[in-house]
């Protein structure tokens, strides 16, 4: 195997219930609806943008389906620490989403969040943190393929284009974004610890960590078929 190829992004259905996903998608964008009614939900910041004159906060929502327990400081890279999240009330109204997310091979849940947009916007590509040897473990979901959402390679402005309803990307190495679009669009980013049997299948390196989904893309690209 050799190094990370980038852009790139782990297909994850095998390892899901597509259908039961899929699913969920009317559910969903009725509640969405709802919150865009209401107009009270947080924006989504775009801090480690490619381009610095792009947008730090574009516009998207976001609902969050955890939150930080009690006394505890934000930290971004504290996003896949289970020990410092909890529920928050919006779980108990997504409750056939929470129901879906507890079928998923992961160990302990920790930010969860429903990102979306109904106003045409899109997300700058970025990066989530410069941080290369943390790496993030999660799942991004979406119950439909409308949302155009890309992986980026700085180096030669290649986009790559998520054709999954899941994916596993490595998030520090290579910047992502999507696209505007004039109907509602919207994913879920589950941050999670994976259960040790799904570990198993990663390559993990000593050094630059985060390129693991990078590094797990180059071998399954590898396998015969």
């Amino acid at each position: 195997m050799t190094g990370p190829i980038y852009p790139s992004y782990v297909d994850l259905d095998q390892f899901i219930d597509v259908a039961r996903l899929q699913s969920l998608n009317d559910f969903i964008t009725e509640r969405l609806h709802d919150h865009a009614r209401q107009g009270a939900d947080s924006f989504f910041l775009n801090q480690h943008r490619l381009e610095e004159a792009s947008a730090y906060q574009p516009g998207v929502r976001e609902i969050w389906l955890s939150e930080l327990a009690p006394g505890v400081a934000y930290d971004y890279l504290d996003l896949d620490n289970p020990l410092v999240w909890q529920p928050s009330a919006a779980s108990r109204e997504f409750a056939p989403l929470m129901d879906f997310l507890a079928t998923l091979p992961f160990a302990a849940t920790a930010r969860m969040i429903i990102i979306y947009d109904f106003e045409g916007n899109a997300v700058p590509a970025h990066r989530d943190h410069i941080e290369h040897n943390v790496c993030n473990e999660f799942f991004w979901l979406r119950t439909n393929l409308d949302k155009r959402f890309f992986v980026l390679d700085r180096e030669t402005s290649e986009k790559l284009y998520v054709e999954s309803h899941s994916a596993w990307f490595d998030t520090v190495g290579q910047y992502h974004g999507a696209e505007a679009s004039e109907a509602l669009t919207f994913s879920i980013r589950v941050d999670v610890v994976f259960t040790d049997s799904f570990r198993q299948q990663i390559p993990y390196p000593a050094e630059d960590r985060s390129s693991a989904p990078a590094l797990w893309a180059n071998l399954l690209r590898e396998v015969p078929r």
